[in-house]
């Protein structure tokens, strides 16, 4: 899927003989040193999870690949300088995350940006908002709920949304979404309370 050269090696020391090593450190001082056998390893272990973590977030499948490609290229650039304070796995949904949310504040300013213009008399028509993209599990299962509780997390904010999607997305435990969002595990329990209190309230306005 992602084919990158890798850096040359960066100096790692490797473990000492006899201490285990665990498939994600091991992964990563392969990384360090200049595998590209090593690289093609960690794109086949986590290609699928951190697409899927940023489909949910921007509900486009193009633009999703686009930006899961992105977080692969960010590795490539910056593993040289990971250190394994946080989890490989931790690491990258962080970078996923990230990326995601900021690809859509910038899609959301250059439609802004575009409206504004076209009121100013840069264009001859008013750019009308094109229609969100359905997700694919919406379009295959044809349920109108469906669709519309993935609008409804697409409203949450921010770090609710990150918390509900990395919960029941990719089912991480509490533990592990405090480590991507570097927060707590009260303040995820907080975040997702609040996605849930929220969601449930959309959700019964249209039933009502």
């Amino acid at each position: 899927m992602y084919t990158l050269p890798l850096p040359a090696a960066s100096g790692v020391v490797p473990p000492a003989p006899g201490a285990a090593v665990s498939p994600d450190a091991e992964l990563v001082a392969q990384l360090q040193q200049g595998s590209e056998a090593a690289f093609r390893t960690l794109v086949e272990r986590y290609q699928n999870r951190i697409y899927r973590t940023v489909l949910a977030l921007l509900q486009s499948a193009e633009e999703a690949e686009d930006v899961a490609q992105e977080v692969f290229v960010e590795v490539y650039q910056t593993i040289g300088r990971f250190r394994g304070e946080a989890a490989l796995s931790t690491w990258l949904y962080r970078l996923a995350t990230s990326r995601a949310l900021k690809h859509r504040q910038r899609a959301r300013a250059r439609k802004r940006f575009a409206y504004f213009t076209s009121l100013l008399g840069f264009d001859n028509q008013v750019l009308h908002e094109p229609p969100d993209h359905a997700h694919p599990q919406a379009q295959l299962e044809g349920q109108q709920q469906l669709a519309l509780l993935l609008a409804y997390i697409a409203r949450l904010p921010g770090q609710q949304q990150v918390a509900f999607t990395l919960r029941h997305e990719q089912e991480l435990s509490y533990e592990e979404i405090a480590a991507v969002l570097n927060t707590t595990v009260p303040a995820v329990e907080s975040l997702l309370f609040r996605a849930r209190k929220t969601l449930r309230h959309h959700l019964s306005l249209r039933h009502d």
